[in-house]
């Protein structure tokens, strides 16, 4: 008898540390998942970033690409007038 008893015991404690066992998986998973969770909301804002800054980069491309249009524009302006005045200091 004492021995049964014995075994019952040990079943019982085996059963209550498979028990907490299964409760702190449980309690890990729920981390993990809160985990992955902020690594999504972190790994969207980063696409979000990425994209605005794609866009600034877009923009200040075209920025610079009609600042160079504009002063070629005025340089060759700055030259035909420098031509025409001198045309006209030296044209009698």
């Amino acid at each position: 008898m004492n021995e049964e008893t014995d075994v019952v015991r040990l079943l019982q404690q085996m059963l209550e540390l498979q028990k907490t066992q299964a409760e702190r998986q449980q309690e890990a998973f729920a981390l993990q998942r809160e985990q992955f969770a902020l690594v999504q909301q972190q790994t969207e804002r980063a696409e979000k970033l990425q994209e605005r800054a794609e866009q600034l980069q877009d923009r200040g491309a075209r920025l610079v690409n009609t600042s160079r249009r504009v002063v070629l524009l005025i340089l060759i302006l700055v030259l035909g007038l420098l031509a025409y005045a001198s045309w006209l200091l030296f044209h009698p």
